[in-house]
């Protein structure tokens, strides 16, 4: 797929920050997702929150798996470390990257598919082992690069492009990773940006598993499928060559923007509904029992809970619970790398 870079030059008046960077200069690639992708604007929101938090770009990692959330990293930091991982294995590559560094600043984008398909046993275990980084989900409930199946997270009974209804319960990532042991947990709407970019600060400053579920519908596979810009519609009418198109119909990109304690419900391009309820001042997120009922008290009557969900104050990360050197990797002399025969035999005797 073809796209066009984006120019390096930019206005001299743009704001700055302390570091003396603009906006422009946490951007990336110009994107490939498809018009009005949710996607897009929780790129915008990263790249608005490091702005304002005045990172360098030396000091971020950006991680991903496989699927549309995954491209994202492609999209922002362009000037930072970043690796695109197999299918599901997001987890294990921070993991890695975090014991050999500590001193970076760890940001790991996935997907519904990715996360709690495939990865599922991946996430678990970097909750558990309170592995520093921000994991952030970009949860549209289907697999946007496979025609749109339903992923794990999608509702009970909610139709496909098809109308046909999913079968079976959804996964909740909030609740599995509270239950797990996160200490900070949050969700929120890739077109609410004002709480949002505030989030996504919150959840980069934490020490600690800090997991953001994004609800983020997926312009192209919530179009009725009896639409004349349909994919099936569009399928069976091109007559331009032998091969079958794929055509992708321009959406304006769903926001939304209301009060705390407050619903809202938010009309999808197929003509369905989305009610999400931003929690209110008196929900105390240092609960963790009152996070979950807020979960499934709101889901029971068919509304999504956004904002911070939960957060342990203070939490050990995985470098003092195994009492890790504080030093990167690479700043480790080779003596205390390699400490010599006998220091080895005598790790193998205690082994034995």
């Amino acid at each position: 797929m073809s796209y066009i870079a984006k120019p390096s030059a930019h206005h001299p008046a743009l704001p700055k920050n302390a570091l003396g960077l603009t906006r422009r200069d946490y951007e990336g690639t110009m994107s490939t997702l498809c018009a009005g992708c949710g996607h897009d604007s929780i790129t915008a929101a990263l790249i608005e929150a490091c702005f304002e938090m005045d990172l360098p770009a030396h000091r971020i990692a950006k991680v991903s798996g496989i699927g549309c959330s995954s491209k994202a990293p492609t999209y922002f930091l362009s000037r930072s470390h970043g690796f695109n991982s197999v299918h599901g294995r997001m987890p294990s590559i921070s993991t890695g990257a975090n014991l050999a560094n500590r001193d970076l600043v760890y940001i790991g984008v996935s997907g519904d598919g990715d996360t709690a398909s495939i990865g599922l046993g991946q996430f678990c275990h970097a909750v558990r082992r309170r592995v520093n980084m921000t994991y952030i989900v970009m949860n549209n409930g289907c697999y946007g690069l496979t025609k749109g199946q339903f992923s794990a997270t999608n509702d009970k009974l909610s139709p496909s492009k098809k109308g046909e209804p999913n079968p079976f319960e959804a996964i909740d990532l909030c609740q599995m990773a509270i239950q797990l042991g996160a200490g900070f947990v949050a969700r929120s709407f890739s077109g609410d940006k004002t709480q949002l970019i505030p989030l996504i600060k919150a959840a980069i400053s934490y020490n600690g598993f800090a997991f953001l579920d994004v609800i983020s519908p997926c312009v192209t596979f919530n179009n009725h499928p009896t639409s004349t810009k349909s994919y099936d519609y569009v399928r069976a009418h091109n007559m331009a060559s032998e091969n079958k198109l794929d055509y992708v119909e321009p959406k304006d990109e769903i926001t939304v923007d209301y009060a705390e304690g407050a619903s809202a419900a938010i009309a999808l391009h197929d003509g369905s509904r989305l009610v999400l309820h931003k929690l209110d001042p008196q929900h105390d997120p240092r609960d963790a029992d009152a996070a979950i009922m807020a979960i499934r008290g709101n889901s029971a009557k068919g509304q999504v809970a956004t904002g911070l969900l939960y957060i342990a104050e203070s939490q050990q990360d995985m470098h003092d619970i195994l009492a890790t050197d504080a030093r990167p990797l690479n700043a480790l002399p080779m003596a205390e790398l390699c400490p010599g025969s006998k220091a080895l035999e005598a790790i193998n005797g205690r082994l034995r």
